[in-house]
C-alpha cells in the first residue's frame, strides 16, 4: 500500500482497511464533524483535528497530542494493529495527511491517505453517526520524524536542510495573515504550496527536508506526497508558522530561491 491510494483502489479494498474521515474545516472546530455527518464513505468513523489529532500543550495552534492521548483516540476510532488505514478528508487540505503523519509516528506504518479526498470519491456516500469496534492498536514511536524550534533556528543557514513551508504564496510573501500575529515565513523556506506539484528536486536531493505551515496540519499534505514520490525521511516543524511567530524569532518577507 502506498502513502496515496486512488479511489479505485480504496473501493476494491474497502472490506480489509479501516477508513477513517478527517474532514477538517480551518478556523471552525465543528465544520469538519458536520461534514462527516453530511456525508461520509460508509463504514468509515471519524476523528477530528482539534480533539483527536491535536494536543492540548506545545507551540502553535494545533500542537501534537501525546503518543497516550493519539493512541486512545485512535482506538475510539477503531483503529487496530492488523489492520491497515485509510484516511480521507475533503481534498487533501490536511486532516488525512495529519492522521497518516501521527499513525506512521506510533510505528503504524500500513496506514495511507484518499487522493483527492471525499471530493474523488464517485460512489454513494452515507450519513450520520458511524459506531466502531473499539481498536488495539498499540504505539512503538519512531524518533527524527520530528523538529522543534530551536532545532530550525539552529539550522536557519545550514545548506544540508531545506525548509519548506506549505502555505499559500501570499502568507509566504507577508503579503497577509489571517491568523498568525505576524506575517512572513521563516528566513531561507523555500515556498512548496500544497496545491502545487512536489519538485522533483526536492525528491533527489540529499539534503534533509523540513516540512512547515501554520499549525502543523497541511505541512503533512506535503510531508505524504513526498513519501510517495518516494522521499520517506521528510520531517515535521509541528508548531510551525502559528508557534514560530509568537517566539519573535527571525521573520522574512518576499520571495525565496526555488525550492530544491
Amino acid at each position: 500500500m502506498r502513502p496515496l491510494v486512488s479511489p479505485a483502489w480504496l473501493s476494491d479494498h474497502r472490506e480489509t482497511v479501516t477508513v477513517v474521515d478527517c474532514q477538517y474545516v480551518l478556523g471552525d472546530p465543528t465544520g469538519g464533524h458536520r461534514r462527516y455527518l453530511a456525508a461520509h464513505i460508509p463504514g468509515a468513523t471519524f476523528m477530528s483535528v482539534e480533539r483527536d489529532l491535536s494536543g492540548s500543550a506545545g507551540g502553535g495552534r494545533n500542537p501534537l497530542p501525546t503518543v497516550d492521548e493519539f493512541v486512545e483516540a485512535a482506538r475510539r476510532a477503531g483503529i487496530r494493529d492488523d489492520t491497515p488505514v485509510v484516511a480521507y478528508d475533503q481534498s487533501m487540505v490536511g486532516g488525512a495527511a495529519r492522521l497518516w503523519w501521527l499513525l506512521r509516528h506510533i510505528g503504524k506504518d500500513d496506514a495511507a491517505v484518499l487522493d483527492g479526498g471525499l471530493h474523488a470519491w464517485r460512489t454513494p456516500l452515507a450519513s450520520g453517526e458511524e459506531t466502531a469496534v473499539p481498536g488495539d492498536v498499540t504505539a512503538r514511536p519512531r524518533t527524527g520524524d520530528l523538529v522543534d524550534a530551536d532545532d530550525v533556528a539552529a539550522r536557519l543557514d545550514d545548506p544540508g536542510r531545506i525548509l519548506i513551508d506549505t502555505r499559500a504564496p501570499a502568507r509566504f510573501r507577508g503579503d497577509e495573515e489571517p491568523l498568525d500575529p505576524v506575517a512572513g515565513h521563516i528566513p531561507g523556506a523555500r515556498n512548496v504550496p500544497n496545491d502545487a506539484e512536489v519538485p522533483a528536486t526536492l525528491v533527489e536531493n540529499d539534503a534533509e527536508v523540513v516540512a512547515y505551515c501554520g499549525s502543523g496540519v497541511s505541512a503533512c499534505v506535503a510531508i505524504v506526497r513526498l513519501a510517495d514520490a518516494g522521499r520517506e525521511d521528510v520531517k515535521l516543524y509541528a508548531g510551525s508558522w502559528s508557534e514560530w511567530s509568537a517566539l519573535d524569532l527571525p521573520v522574512a518577507t518576499g520571495e525565496e530561491p526555488e525550492a530544491g
